[in-house]
């Protein structure tokens, strides 16, 4: 009873895929859904800042795909709160790859989450039209012996990126990394950036960000070849493809490729 009081308030309206970003004319190639930010508990609407927030990945990620064909859409929630149980960003996360299928067909899909956003992201990977996930210091939920662990089997198939700043004050890396430990034993596409010294928006190394989640996001939905880090982090064993660090100067090897 305590979840439904708390989703009312943001629930009128169902979930909505933002508007496009890309390409107006000719075939849609892939479509990457950025899931903004969160909170863990919240009866308010969806929050415009966390929105806003994600739009430059979004543009950064079109730019690059547009020979592709790229289309990338923020998602608007319904409300901001994940609330327990009902998992509510998740199941939005879900709807948003079917509305994807309704309206461009077969083509792949790629998850990018910040927060509350990326957990959502490796949450609702199992979709059948998903084939990459990208999270950016997702929020996840404490190890607790009474409840059930957060689930890494629908990320099964999948290629599977965590890029969490060292120094983040709101999420935990450790916890992200201890999640990325039992994804890679389960799916060996998986791999973690760190970015030390950086904080929950990554702004500190923001550009190095950026160019790591293009090199991702495009290598996983148009089989692009991947910068050198990230195809020894995705094939190295734990803990080094799961501790790899974010070098300075990444942007600056992408272009001399």
């Amino acid at each position: 009873m305590a979840n439904q009081a708390l989703v009312g308030t943001g629930s009128a309206r169902g979930p909505r895929l933002g508007r496009a970003a890309g390409t107006d004319a000719g075939a849609v190639g892939g479509v990457v859904l950025l899931l903004p930010d969160g909170e863990p508990e919240s009866g308010r609407g969806p929050s415009a800042v966390a929105h806003a927030a994600a739009l430059p990945l979004a543009r950064r990620l079109v730019r690059e795909g547009r020979d592709e064909g790229l289309v990338a859409h923020v998602v608007r929630y319904r409300g901001r709160g994940w609330n327990g149980a009902d998992a509510r960003l998740a199941a939005d996360a879900a709807w948003a790859a079917s509305e994807v299928v309704r309206r461009y067909g077969d083509v792949p899909v790629c998850l990018v989450g910040r927060g509350m956003g990326g957990r959502a992201a490796l949450r609702a990977a199992g979709h059948t039209a998903v084939g990459s996930v990208l999270a950016l210091a997702p929020w996840l939920p404490e190890d607790d012996v009474a409840a059930a662990p957060e689930p890494v089997k629908q990320l099964v198939g999948r290629h599977v990126m965590i890029v969490h700043g060292t120094n983040d004050a709101r999420t935990d890396p450790e916890l992200s990394y201890r999640l990325a430990v039992r994804a890679k034993k389960a799916n060996r596409d998986t791999c973690r950036f760190e970015v030390h010294s950086d904080g929950h928006a990554l702004r500190e190394h923001r550009a190095e960000v950026l160019a790591l989640a293009a090199d991702f996001v495009l290598g996983a939905l148009f089989a692009r070849p991947w910068s050198r880090p990230v195809a020894d982090a995705l094939a190295a064993p734990p803990p080094l493809g799961l501790r790899m660090p974010l070098a300075a100067g990444f942007r600056h090897a992408l272009r001399r490729r």
